[in-house]
């Protein structure tokens, strides 16, 4: 298994890289350092979870290869599956927790998802049309693993509402004004979610779920989210 502190120290090294591509504008192949080889691609992963195997269907990868054509940032093409009890989900900086339904983690996913969010890792959580039961579940677990912090209101003048795309303002499809919630370890965001969902349904394949209140232009959200994570 690997081990958190070989988690922390692969993240810090590339976590560094990108923070002078970004705001230095080097190009990669210019950049001193490890080249964008060495490092890896920015991988997303696709949570897998509960005794029943859910994971989702309905969030699309559009903001991946978005922010690989908007940033000098280096990512993987689509999303990777990974279980949520899995040591590969240390390999993931970055995961999509999503579905429908209400869930139950095992004993083992609670304890990788506490440890994984503590070690640096980030959680993008948003239910699939906007689902009530898989969001109350969610806010359970969520409070199982980290008792001691809690979801606030993200203030739109945080960092996240400004990496790449400038978001004054967040609406669901029918216009009505609406907030994310955050969850803050160690000083940084670790976590966002959307109980209104920023799925993008309608680019992702297979789906036929509506969307239900999804947030506008959730592919913009989604690559300032991503870009944060990166480089915090």
């Amino acid at each position: 298994m690997k081990s958190e502190y070989h988690y922390l120290t692969y993240r810090f090294v590339r976590m560094i890289r990108m923070m002078a591509v970004l705001f230095l504008a080097v190009p990669l192949a210019q950049a001193e350092g490890p080249t964008a080889e060495e490092l890896g691609k920015l991988q997303v992963g696709n949570l897998i979870y509960g005794n029943d195997n859910k994971s989702s269907v309905c969030f699309a990868d559009r903001f991946v290869g978005l922010t690989s054509d908007q940033t000098h940032l280096v990512t993987g093409e689509k999303f990777i599956p990974v279980k949520l009890s899995s040591p590969d989900l240390f390999d993931m900086p970055f995961c999509i927790f999503s579905g429908e339904g209400s869930f139950t983690l095992t004993e083992a996913e609670r304890e990788n998802l506490r440890a994984y969010l503590n070690s640096g890792g980030f959680l993008l959580a948003s239910p699939s049309c906007s689902n009530k039961d898989w969001h109350r579940s969610f806010l359970n677990e969520l409070e199982l693993c980290l008792p001691e912090h809690s979801l606030e209101t993200i203030p739109m003048t945080h960092p996240i509402f400004s990496m790449v795309h400038q978001i004054d303002r967040l609406q669901d499809k029918k216009g009505r004004s609406v907030v994310l919630q955050g969850m803050t370890i160690n000083g940084r965001l670790a976590v966002v979610h959307s109980p209104d969902g920023l799925n993008d349904v309608k680019n992702a394949k297979g789906c036929c779920c509506c969307g239900g209140n999804e947030i506008r232009d959730p592919a913009k959200v989604n690559v300032n989210i991503f870009v944060y994570a990166a480089v915090y």
